[in-house]
C-alpha cells in the first residue's frame, strides 16, 4: 500500500508559487483513491478556487481516449492494424511523399508504401501538424486556415483536406508528432457507422460514469472551465481566449488529437480503468491483452530516432502513449511498462498496471512546465510506494 503523501501536497503548492494559478492532482491505488488536492485559483480574476468541479482543456490526453476508443473496435474484430488505410478513408489512396533533390527543391513522389491503420496509433503516418518546418507542415497550415474559414468542419473533412496533402516522409519510417489521431476519429466513424463523439459519449463516458468529459461545453458548466493563463514571469499572467473557439456550441470539430475537456475525477476514472486491465467498477471497456498492447514499445530502431523529446528520455512510444522502456536512461523510479501522455496546457496521465496505479494532474497554462512537473510528480508519487 502506499504510505503517505508528505511530499506531494507541498510539491503541488510549489508549483502554482512558480507557474499556474492553480492546480489539482489525484492518485488511485489497486481501486481506491488514495490521494486528492486542488490548489489555488481556476480564475484570478473571480478568485474562484480549483475545485473538484473545475472542468479542464485535456488538448492531447484526448489522444488517449481515441486510442482506447479506436482499440475497442479492434477487439471486435472490425479491422486489422496492419490493414491499409485506404480500405476504411478511401482518400488516402495512393499516398504521395515530399521529397528534396539535391538542390534542395521539393517535389512530390508517391509513397513508397500505404499508411497502416498503426501507423495512426504510432505517429508513424508521414502526417505532421501545422507548422513551418518542412513543405507538409505548411500545406497543413494551409489547409487548417481554410477550414476554419468555413467556421466549422466535421472530422471526415479533415481527413479528406489532409490526404490531398503529401506526406512528410514514408509511412512507418519516422515517428512524428501529428494529427494521426484526428485522422484516427474519421476512422472511428467509418467503421463504427456513429460520429466519432456519439461513440466515445456511449461507448466510454457513460459505462465509466464521466459526466463531464466533453468536446463541447454545455451552457449550465460554462462557468467550471478553468481560466487558461500565458505565462509571461512569475505573478505575471494574462488569460488567454484565443483558444477556445471549438469548444463553443455549434463547433462540429470533434479533434481525435485534443479537443476534449473533463474534470480531474472523470479523467482519473478513465485512467485507472486502463491500469486495472481495461475495467472499472464492474465496466469493461477494453480486455486486458490489448491494454498490453496498447502500453508497450511499437517503434522500431530507425523510428525512434525521431521520438527525441528530452523529457520523454527512456520512453518508448505505444499504441498512442509514452511507455517506459528504460528507467535508467529517464532517472526514474517508475515501472517498467508505466504509460501515459500530456496535454499541451500541462495536464498529464500516467498509467501503471503492475502496481494497479493511475495519477491525473491538471494546470492550464502556456508554456505548460511539463518537463518541469511532470518528472517530480512521477518521482514523488512512486516514492510514496
Amino acid at each position: 500500500m502506499l504510505k503517505n503523501f508528505d511530499h506531494l501536497k507541498p510539491l503541488l503548492k510549489s508549483f502554482v508559487e512558480s507557474g499556474p494559478a492553480g492546480c489539482a492532482c489525484s492518485v488511485y491505488h489497486q481501486n481506491e483513491q488514495v490521494f486528492e488536492d486542488y490548489v489555488g485559483y481556476a480564475d484570478l480574476d473571480t478568485k474562484k478556487p480549483i475545485t473538484p468541479n473545475t472542468i479542464y482543456r485535456i488538448y492531447s490526453m484526448t489522444k488517449v481516449v481515441t486510442c482506447v476508443a479506436a482499440l475497442m473496435l479492434y477487439e471486435r474484430g472490425e479491422f486489422l492494424l496492419e490493414d491499409p488505410l485506404e480500405e476504411y478513408l478511401p482518400e488516402f489512396k495512393n499516398p504521395q511523399v515530399y521529397r528534396e533533390d539535391e538542390r534542395g527543391e521539393v517535389y512530390p513522389t508517391p509513397a513508397a508504401k500505404s499508411i497502416r491503420v498503426k501507423d495512426l496509433f504510432t505517429m508513424t503516418s508521414g502526417l505532421t501538424y501545422e507548422g513551418k518546418s518542412n513543405e507538409t507542415e505548411r500545406q497543413v497550415t494551409i489547409a487548417m486556415n481554410d477550414l476554419r474559414k468555413k467556421g466549422t468542419f466535421t472530422v471526415r473533412e479533415l481527413s479528406r483536406a489532409l490526404a490531398n496533402i503529401p506526406l512528410a516522409f514514408d509511412p512507418g519510417t519516422q515517428w512524428r508528432y501529428s494529427l494521426s489521431h484526428d485522422v484516427l476519429g474519421a476512422f472511428i466513424e467509418v467503421v463504427s457507422g456513429k460520429s466519432f463523439g456519439e461513440f466515445i459519449r456511449e461507448e466510454i463516458f457513460q459505462p465509466l460514469s464521466m459526466k463531464d468529459t466533453f468536446f463541447k461545453v454545455p451552457e449550465d458548466k460554462k462557468d467550471r472551465l478553468c481560466s487558461l493563463y500565458d505565462w509571461k514571469e512569475q505573478d505575471n499572467l494574462l488569460k488567454n481566449m484565443r483558444l477556445d473557439a471549438e469548444y463553443q456550441p455549434g463547433s462540429l470539430y470533434e479533434s481525435g488529437g485534443g479537443g476534449l475537456l473533463s474534470t480531474l475525477n472523470d479523467y482519473s476514472r478513465f485512467a485507472h480503468m486502463l491500469a486495472n486491465g481495461g475495467t472499472l467498477d464492474g465496466e469493461r471497456i477494453l480486455g486486458r491483452k490489448t491494454v498490453e498492447l496498447m502500453a508497450m514499445n511499437h517503434l522500431q530502431p530507425e523510428q525512434v530516432t525521431t521520438f527525441n523529446w528530452p523529457h520523454l528520455n527512456g520512453y518508448g512510444y505505444g499504441l498512442g502513449v509514452r511507455t517506459m522502456v528504460n528507467p535508467a536512461l529517464a532517472g526514474s523510479n517508475s515501472s517498467i511498462g508505466e504509460f501515459g501522455w500530456m496535454g499541451m496546457a500541462g495536464t498529464w496521465v500516467m498509467i501503471d498496471p503492475e502496481e494497479q496505479l493511475s495519477a491525473v494532474y491538471m494546470h492550464q497554462l502556456l508554456p505548460n512546465f511539463e518537463t518541469y512537473t511532470q518528472p517530480r510528480l512521477r518521482n514523488v508519487i512512486y516514492g510514496a510506494l
